[in-house]
Parts: structure tokens; sequence; C-alpha cells
């Protein structure tokens, strides 16, 4: 038996990272029903403007397009006979504009064809969901730099392949997240202020449009005529002017992925950062609380990194999907039959997923508990050893780099073996002893007095303003 059709709906069940969050409504199917009206409605005011249309029937398209008066599942079942939702939508808007004005229904898709409609209000869409993913991307950097400021000298094991390496700061680590954050944002930037009408008619000549204006008094020059036709659709819906008509050239769809991607994987290199900081034998960090969060169903004793979790599972989809909308570049002649089809929901979704872990990494980062006492323990773990590069370097002037090295290595390797703290085993060390008396020896195997430049670097960072995004082509 076929499934009621509210329950063949996409509830996010499986997709919890974007399950309820803003940019989920700005990308569902009434979302972009909505969009696609909207490039119907700007289109005919943009040919009324040029004086190709009655101004009446394009003011009564702009009132009947309202995505509250369609059936979605009647629409959508449409699509399967025609391969796109826009031929049933037209037919369905057609019917509705003539309700109100018998005369205006003719004015509807005027010369236009389903890809420029679709096209159109996917870019609406995009520009949209960009607008949230954004404005998290932002609270995001804001909470990343309180945490880089505050945690400017707060000692930490760096880590390198899963075990300690030489000291750092959890500013410096706040403060490379950020930074990811900051360059994510600078390309969805780019990508946003160049996202273009698509205005094409049936083969990208512009033909049907150019022959109703004709049909409608237009004279003078096509080629003016199409110029000011694109122009006034783009300044009706806020969108760019592309250079030439985009049905086959897909590049803006293409960019756009391309900077989804790295929103998410930036996203995600900050949650597997706070997934391994939050391991119980780590304990450096710490989710928000929240009653409920993080639960298991069989261990009451666990709070598991739920947020982090979230956020990398989209981070792990996206350049799949991502990769796959970059394929739809190969589609053939002037319109593709299939992967311009195929774009629609690789779209959708790495829209969603991307807005979904930034509204989710918003919240991680907004209340990350961070526990200074746990890192300095965890530097502790390794009796100084993680500064042995900063005595390696300290002893080579007076023993050579091979000797330094080899009696640092053995005497690490003792420590270890017995048990000896490492200031202990060195200084039985009649080489190091003699260069290192105890008071000097016991300064240099400080972890916190081994962080390098972290601190004028995290300052560096912070003053830094975002990347300038250049303004959008409108020529």
């Amino acid at each position: 038996m076929s499934p009621e059709p509210a329950t063949a709906l996409d509830s996010g069940l499986l997709s919890p990272v974007r399950a309820g969050v803003p940019v989920e409504a700005a990308v569902a199917d009434e979302a972009w029903l909505q969009a696609m009206l909207d490039a119907e409605a700007a289109l005919a005011r943009a040919q009324a403007g040029l004086g190709t249309l009655p101004a009446g029937a394009a003011a009564t398209i702009t009132a009947t397009a309202r995505a509250g008066r369609f059936d979605l599942r009647a629409l959508a079942l449409a699509a399967r006979e025609t391969a796109n939702p826009v031929v049933g939508l037209v037919r369905e808007l057609g019917r509705a504009v003539a309700a109100a004005d018998p005369g205006a229904a003719e004015y509807v898709h005027r010369g236009s064809t389903s890809q420029d409609i679709f096209d159109t209000g996917a870019m609406l869409v995009a520009r949209r969901a960009l607008a949230l993913i954004r404005a998290d991307l932002d609270r995001i950097a804001r909470a990343l730099a309180a945490l880089a400021g505050t945690h400017r000298d707060t000692p930490m094991p760096g880590r390198t392949l899963g075990l300690h390496a030489v000291p750092t700061t959890f500013g410096l680590k706040a403060a490379g997240w950020r930074e990811l954050v900051r360059e994510a944002d600078g390309q969805l930037a780019y990508v946003e202020a160049r996202l273009p009408v698509s205005l094409g008619g049936a083969a990208g000549t512009l033909a049907g449009y150019l022959e109703y204006a004709r049909l409608d008094g237009a004279t003078g020059d096509p080629g003016d005529c199409a110029e000011r036709l694109v122009a006034a659709f783009a300044a009706e819906t806020g969108l760019a002017r592309p250079l030439l008509p985009w049905h086959a050239l897909r590049t803006p769809l293409a960019g756009l992925a391309a900077a989804l991607s790295l929103t998410a994987g930036a996203l995600g290199k900050l949650a597997v950062d706070v997934q391994s900081l939050a391991r119980t034998e780590v304990g450096e960090v710490a989710e928000p609380a929240a009653a409920g969060r993080g639960s298991s169903s069989a261990m009451p004793h666990k709070r598991n990194p739920v947020l982090a979790t979230l956020i990398r599972s989209a981070a792990l989809q996206v350049p799949a999907l991502a990769g796959a909308l970059t394929q739809c570049l190969t589609g053939e002649d002037e319109r593709s039959a299939g992967a311009w089809h195929a774009e629609w929901a690789l779209l959708r979704e790495c829209l969603r997923l991307t807005g979904g872990a930034a509204h989710t990494a918003a919240e991680l980062t907004g209340g990350l508990t961070v526990r200074p006492d746990r890192m300095r323990a965890n530097l502790d773990l390794t009796g100084s050893q993680v500064v042995t590069e900063r005595l390696a370097a300290v002893l080579t002037p007076p023993l050579g780099r091979v000797r330094a090295r080899a009696l640092l290595t053995e005497a690490s390797g003792a420590a270890d073996r017995t048990g000896t703290p490492l200031a202990e085993v060195l200084a039985a060390v009649p080489e190091i002893a003699a260069h290192l008396p105890g008071g000097r020896l016991a300064a240099l195997l400080d972890p916190a007095a081994y962080t390098g430049a972290a601190g004028p670097l995290v300052d560096r960072a912070l003053r830094a303003t975002p990347p300038p995004s250049d303004p959008p082509v409108r020529s």
C-alpha cells in the first residue's frame, strides 16, 4: 500500500542536524514554490516596466503569486508528467490569475521557459538560506573571538597524530576555528553577491521574450531590448545580472556548492576537535548542557557530545553532495535531460545541511565549557616531555644537535620505563646538569612557558577584519 501523502514527506527524521532550524523552512517545498512564484511576479513587473506588459496585469500576477493558494502535493504529482514543477505551476497560476482578472492571465509566464523560473527561484532560495547561514557564522565567529581572547594564554597540550606534541593554548585553537569560519563566510559572501537571475527563454536566446515584446509594440535593437529586460528582471529580484544566459553554463551552482562544502568542512573541523577534547579521559571542554540532551538509550551516566556529532554528520555529507552538483556542469546542449534535474535535491540538501550545521555550531560555541584545570593536568601527564623540543634547542649549541637529541631520547625512555620524573632523570645526566643547573632546568621544563608565539598569534587573529566581498555583478 502506498503511504499517505503526509507520511511520505521528509520530516527530517534521518537528518536531525537540520530538523527544526530556520534554514529548514527557508528551503522547504513551500519556500521553493514561493520563490518560483516570486520569479514569475518579478518577470511580469520587469516586462511591465519596459512597457511590454500591462501594469494592471503585472499587479494581478504579483498579488496572486502566493504559495498558500496552491496545492503542493498536486504540483509535485503533476511534475512527474513534465519532469519539472514549473509547467504545472504556470497552469495553476494562470487559472488563479484568470479568476481575478481574465485579461491578465495571458501575460503569465509570457515568453518564458521553465528553467528561467526554476533557476531564478533556486537563486532566491539560496540567497535567503545564505542570509541565515551567514548570520549564524557571525554568531560563531563572535563566540570564538570571546573564547580566544579569554583563553589567549591558557596552556594545553598540542596534539599531532593523536599524541601530545608541544604545548599550545586554547586561545590559539579557538582563534584557528574562528579563522576557518571567517574564511567560509568570505566565500559565501562572494557567491551570494553573484547569485544571478536566469533569463534565456527556450534555448538561451531570449527569442520568446523578444517576439512578445515586438508584438506588444517594442522597437529597437534586439540586443538592447534583451539587455534592458535582463537588467529589469535583476532589479526586481535583487539578484545579479549574468553576462550570458546560464541554462547550460552551471557555474553559479558549482560555485555555490563549493562554498557550502568549504563552510561545512570548516564547521566539521571545529566539531571533531570538540569531540576529541570532550572525551572522558581528556575532558578539556564540554558541550553546553540542556535537559535530556546527549542521553543514551542504554547508559544513564552518559552525556554524549550531540551538537558536535550533528555538525560532523553534515560536514561528512555536504562535500559529497557538492561533488555531485559539480558533476552537473557536464550537461549537454542548451538544456540537459537529467543533469539540470539532478541539481535540485542536491542543492537543497547542501543548503539545509550546511544551515543546520551552522545553527548548531552557533549554539555549541556560544555555550562551550572550557576546563583549564584539565588542560593543565593533561599537560603534566608526560612529566614535561612535551617540552623536550625546547631542551634540544638549548642543548644543541654546547653538545651538538645529534648528541643533545640522543641524550633527551634516552632520558625520556628512562622516565617512561621507571616512572621517574623527567626532571630527576635529566638532573642525573652529567652532560646535561653541567649546562642546565637545577633552577634553569626547572624553568625550561614548565610547559606553560613554552607556547611560542601563541599569544601574539591570537592577538593578530582577533585584530583581523572579515575579508571584503566584491560588489554584485550587475553588468
